[in-house]
């Protein structure tokens, strides 16, 4: 049937059901609830997104909290798509919660990427639970943000938007500044002329520029342009508003005018850049240059964080094995201090190792680099009161038989000791190499176990960045994670249920 015809038989049926529902037959109106004028007119005064997908994301932001996800899985049955969900998802926290501190609730953002991650990565019969997850996190920090002063994204102020050929020098400009306001118009103006790329270049590196947040604002960075990439660019415009707004975030004067501590290893950096060799990117391999910058790391200052990686480069190391060391370092000081700061070592150098990996400038590469071991130093902090262990040290455990340590006891033994489950895991990935098996379940028992936003941050990170890292550090990265990923024996969350319940 051509498409003219299914017009006029579409035209037929339409005008049919007009005469049987006369203009003056809408009785059946009455059996519906009303709709107040309130409820039925948008504050002009928020941020609408494009029409295609602002009634999702209002249905997100009104549906209570225990409806969400049985309403969410009836739509899905209807048709409604993983990437119009997360698109919704995302967009949903932008215009309700505020990203300050970009932390904490805000979390509900920043982990959007992360339940993508672990759902791409997961077996298809469990690729919807993380995102029924973050829909119900999101939910939880929506309640927060108003018991606290209920924010909401604004509307921009079109008519201080700059012009196309002024956008970005005015964004530059006002980040430099600290100035939220020429900020925030100028962003809008540039991601409405400007090619995505070019505008990744210039957030990746204020993302790095200063430490304030423990890293979550390079998390952002990395995290935000990765779902738009899934998403599409069409909804950049309040995603980066957002972002903008998160990276000039800070207490007390302006950071301009100052010289404040989080913000001397980027401006102290920026003058080394000079320093390293022109073909730093042709280095070779080199396991005792990871492991010497491990060493460093161990008690370096910020400075000296930066100094040793610069003389590693300028010593011919290959940037992949200064990665490493930065890895290693990471996963080390969980071991020595499991917690919400040592986590953050890691996942912020996930965040700017992407950074690294997507820019296109040799200067901000080399900038990242260095930020990345200055972080490593300041999230150390003072090394008296850490754990005496150095992984690059530690033994696999003793096996009778020389046998592989099943799965099931290694995760049972995480919810016991995790330093005895940590050296398991180096015997069983001497058998496994690749890792795959105890990666698959590991993220499963996120899944299970999981009642956080650091579970799927951390766990979406460091499975990740495991493929990244050469032998032998790579075994003893992995090894390191079970100081922060979820044991056999943990509490089970209630959302597994729930949600195999809704698409029943």
């Amino acid at each position: 049937m051509n498409e003219r015809s299914n017009r006029r038989s579409f035209l037929k049926t339409a005008l049919s059901a007009a005469g049987a529902y006369s203009l003056g037959d809408l009785s059946f109106l009455s059996r519906l609830p009303r709709v107040s004028a309130a409820e039925a007119r948008f504050d002009s005064n928020i941020v609408r997104f494009h029409p295609d997908i602002e009634p999702l994301v209002r249905f997100l932001e009104d549906t209570p909290r225990n409806k969400l996800l049985e309403e969410v899985a009836a739509r899905i049955r209807r048709g409604l798509t993983y990437r119009e969900i997360l698109a919704a998802l995302l967009l949903a926290g932008v215009r309700n919660i505020q990203p300050r501190p970009v932390g904490f609730k805000f979390h509900s953002v920043l982990v959007v990427n992360s339940a993508h991650l672990a759902s791409i990565s997961s077996p298809e019969e469990d690729r919807w639970l993380p995102v029924f997850w973050a829909l119900d996190y999101f939910k939880s920090a929506q309640a927060e943000d108003a018991r606290e002063h209920d924010w909401t994204m604004p509307s921009l102020d079109e008519g201080a938007v700059p012009s196309s050929h002024k956008a970005k020098d005015a964004l530059i400009e006002a980040l430099d500044n600290w100035d939220e306001a020429a900020v925030d118009v100028a962003v809008a103006g540039l991601v409405r002329t400007a090619g995505a790329n070019e505008i990744f270049e210039i957030f990746c590196r204020y993302g790095a520029r200063d430490f304030r947040e423990i890293g979550h604002k390079a998390i952002y960075v990395a995290n935000s342009w990765r779902t738009l990439q899934v998403i599409g660019w069409q909804h950049a415009e309040p995603v980066l508003r957002s972002l903008a707004y998160a990276l000039l975030d800070h207490d007390g004067g302006n950071p301009a005018r100052q010289d404040a501590s989080p913000d001397r290893p980027f401006r102290r950096n920026l003058t080394l850049l000079s320093k390293i060799r022109s073909d730093w990117q042709d280095g070779k391999p080199d396991p005792n240059a990871s492991r010497d910058l491990l060493s460093t790391l161990r008690h370096a200052s910020p400075d000296e964080a930066s100094d040793k990686v610069i003389e590693l480069l300028n010593r011919g190391t290959s940037p992949a094995s200064i990665w490493d060391g930065l890895f290693a370092a990471g996963a080390e000081l969980l071991a020595r201090r499991p917690g919400i700061l040592s986590l953050h070592a890691l996942t912020s150098s996930n965040a700017l190792h992407f950074a690294y990996q997507t820019s296109a400038k040799d200067e901000t590469r080399r900038l990242l680099l260095l930020q990345n071991a200055a972080f490593l130093a300041l999230f150390r902090g003072d090394a008296t009161n850490l754990r005496s262990l150095e992984i690059d040290k530690l033994e696999p455990a003793e096996i009778p038989g020389e046998a592989t340590p099943d799965l099931e006891s290694i995760f049972a033994e995480i919810s016991r000791d995790r330093l005895s489950a940590a050296r398991k895991v180096l015997a069983f990935v001497k058998h496994n190499p690749d890792g795959r098996e105890f990666i698959n379940m590991a993220r499963r028992l996120v899944f299970l176990k999981g009642n956080n936003s650091h579970d799927y941050k951390f766990s979406s990170a460091v499975l990740e960045d495991f493929h990244h890292i050469a032998s032998p550090l790579r075994e003893h990265f992995l090894a390191a994670s079970v100081f922060n990923l979820r044991g056999s024996g943990d509490a089970d969350n209630s959302l597994v249920q729930r949600t195999r319940q809704a698409f029943l």
